[in-house]
Parts: C-alpha cells; structure tokens; sequence
C-alpha cells in the first residue's frame, strides 16, 4: 500500500477523487512497477497572466513532483482557440492566435514559479503538437465516442439549452480536444477545478476507447478572492496576481477576511495534514492571532513565488507603512501596476492606502478636508474614472506629506 501520509497530503485541499480509491490505486501501481506517474494539468493561456487562484493546482503539481513523479503540464495553446465552455453562460469570444502565442510564455514562465523545473519530473507540451495534425476521418472517430445527448448534460450546456441560449458546434468540440490530451500524453491522474469533472472524464472515455488505462481524476476546491465571498478572478478585480510586487502580494494577503485564512493556508501553502490541524486547532482557540498568522501566511506565499529576502522586504515595507506610519514622508513618486486603473472607476481611498500609508477612512477625511487633489485641482470625489486619472499627479495631505504620479497603462 502507498504511504498514508503521501495520501493524506495529497488530498489536502481536494473535493473529490473519481472514481473512489483511484489516487490510492495509482500509487499503488506506480510502486508495483517501479516508475513514475504522469500527472496532467492543462491551462489554456487565454491572458497574459495568473492569479493565485491558478497555483491552486500548480501547488498540487509540486506535490506529486516532490513523491518523484512526473508532472505533464499542457499549454493550450490549440484548446484555447476552441475556449473552453466550462461555467460559462454564452460562448467566449474567439482570440487571435497571435495572442494566444504571447500568452503561452508568460504562463510557462509563470508555472515555474511553482514547479521544479527538472526535465526528469516536468514535461511542458503543447497541444497543437497532436491536435493540429488529426485529419477529419480521425476526428469523426473521436467525436463518434459519445452522443449529443450526453454532451448535453454537462450543467453549463444543459443550463443555456434550457434558456434558448446558443451554444456552438466549436464549444462541443472542446471536451473531445481536452480528453485527447490525455489520450496523448498516456495520463495517469489528471487534475482540475471543480467545473472540469465532464472535461475529466471525457479523457477517461477516449484512453478507454484508444486501450488505454483510464486517468484517475482530483479535483481541487476553489480559492475565494480577496473579498471572501467570490472566487478569485480577474474580472471581479478580487485577484492577487503572481506576477505582482511582493509589497502589494503582502498588503493584499493581509486584506483578506480572517473567515478564509484557512482555505488559504490549505490551498497556497505546502504543509503536512497534520500541520494544518495545529494550526486550524489554534485558530479557531486563539492561540494565534489572526495578524500573525496572515503574516505567516503572506511570508510563506511570497517566499514560494520570490524567495525569502522578498518576503522579509515585503514585511518591512508593510510594517514600515501600515504599523508605524513612516512610509508617506519617503514617497514621492510612484507609478501605478495596471491593476490600480482596472475598471471604470477607480476608489481613491485606495490609492492613498497602498501608495501612502493612509488607512481607507483617513484617506476619506483627507478628500473630504480637501487635502487632495490632481495637478493642483481638488478632488472632491472619493471614486473617479480611471480615465481622468492616468498621467495626472495626485497629491495627498495638506503639508504635501504624500505624492503621486498615476500613469497611463
């Protein structure tokens, strides 16, 4: 039998194991025969960067590659052409492959920020390699698997059917594009989201049917943004980028409601089982205030995607600007991330927060004292268009104690 503990810190984090015992019978087989197992992530690169919510399953990658088994990371840069249908209302708009190329690099580039990078446990393949080659007499074998009904099941298509809403003939192929991939590959266990369990199986359907032994499936929960309430994601602004200074990861991470610190502490950090209960025991008793475990907590993440000395710098500056206060007379100058101007509107209180160590309702009072203002105008609003701001110089504090430079994107 494999090792318990391997099990158990495996499926820190995961919902389900499909079918029931097949992670435990993998592991099993793989020490019968002595090799390593292939474990399949893929990621279709439909922008140009990842959030947190994304490392959910590179983290559980870097687990399986540190048992000593191989991790086949796919780019989609073929599937993203199609776009993926899962939990989607209406059909996603189809992107240029131009971009998709680009898009594929930085997510490589980023993925290894998690993953060792060791030829020996990291294989990163691209779909398009066997997706584009398939003539049509090999496609109608691949679609001839299943049936319209069945595709019509999955509760995104079942959901738009039952609205009158369209949905295409591309859309159904995705399914079949992302089960071959495990067709390809020879896929021991696959790993996705929740929302992925049709495309999941599909690849157990098509090894099945080309003699292969079907994959085994772990599917991970979903990471709550910063807000606590949504799922992290670009579009609801509530993400916490990898690519982002280690100062603003920090300040984000200290951010996030005390209700969520342990879904954060299972899903972004690499602890054994037992490690978690201690420290969810000493949470829920107080044993730990919630600060200092937020801390922790951002110091281990930044430290996984920088590296330590980011980690203690970022600390630094937190404490140096929200603890005690010195950061504001230092700055006098900043350019924004691109992230500040997301959205129409954009929250001033906010700004001043992250680039002056103002808290939101200092920040308020400042607006509200006419203590702000851009290029010698006073603002009088707490939001305003992010399109009035980009290249203006926003100044806070009536002696001048904090200055800015917004710019444009």
């Amino acid at each position: 039998m494999p090792d318990r503990r391997l099990i158990d810190d495996l499926m820190i984090g995961a919902v389900d194991v499909l079918p029931e015992g097949a992670l435990e019978e993998k592991l099993a087989l793989a020490e019968r025969e002595r090799r390593a197992l292939r474990v399949k992530l893929g990621v279709d690169p439909t922008a140009p960067d990842i959030h947190l919510g994304h490392t959910v399953v590179l983290n559980k990658l870097r687990q399986f590659q540190d048992a000593g088994h191989v991790v086949v990371l796919i780019i989609g840069d073929y599937t993203a052409r199609i776009g993926d249908p899962s939990g989607r209302s209406k059909t996603r708009p189809r992107l240029d492959g131009a971009v998709i190329d680009a898009n594929a690099k930085t997510y490589q580039e980023q993925a290894l920020l998690i993953l060792d990078a060791d030829p020996m446990k990291l294989e990163v393949r691209y779909n398009g390699e066997w997706l584009a080659p398939l003539t049509m007499e090999q496609l109608f074998e691949i679609t001839a698997t299943t049936t319209v009904a069945r595709i019509l099941e999955r509760d995104d298509f079942a959901k738009r059917w039952e609205a009158h809403q369209p949905i295409s003939m591309l859309e159904m192929l995705y399914p079949f594009a992302q089960g071959y991939d495990s067709v390809a590959v020879r896929a021991d266990i696959e790993i996705g989201g929740t929302d992925q369990v049709f495309n999941l199986f599909m690849g157990r359907d098509l090894q099945q049917y080309f003699g292969q032994a079907p994959q085994a499936i772990l599917t991970l929960d979903i990471l709550p943004g910063t807000d606590g309430v949504e799922r992290m994601s670009k579009s609801t602004g509530n993400y916490i980028a990898v690519n982002e200074d280690p100062r603003d990861v920090y300040g984000k991470v200290m951010s996030i409601p005390d209700a969520v610190m342990s879904t954060y502490y299972r899903l972004l950090t690499n602890h054994h089982a037992d490690e978690f209960a201690r420290l969810e025991a000493d949470l829920g008793s107080g044993a730990v205030a919630p600060r200092d475990a937020k801390a922790r907590l951002a110091r281990e993440i930044i430290t996984r995607l920088r590296g330590a000395e980011a980690a203690a710098a970022a600390e630094e500056h937190f404490d140096r600007v929200f603890r005690r206060h010195e950061a504001a007379d230092d700055l006098q100058e900043v350019a924004l991330e691109p992230s500040d101007l997301e959205g129409d509107s954009v929250y001033l209180p906010r700004v001043m927060e992250r680039w002056f160590g103002l808290t939101r309702s200092e920040g308020r009072r400042r607006i509200e004292q006419g203590g702000v203002s851009l290029d010698g105008e006073p603002v009088t609003e707490l939001a305003l268009p992010a399109a009035q701001l980009a290249g203006r110089r926003l100044k806070a504090g009536k002696s001048a104690r904090a200055q800015g430079v917004i710019r444009g994107l």
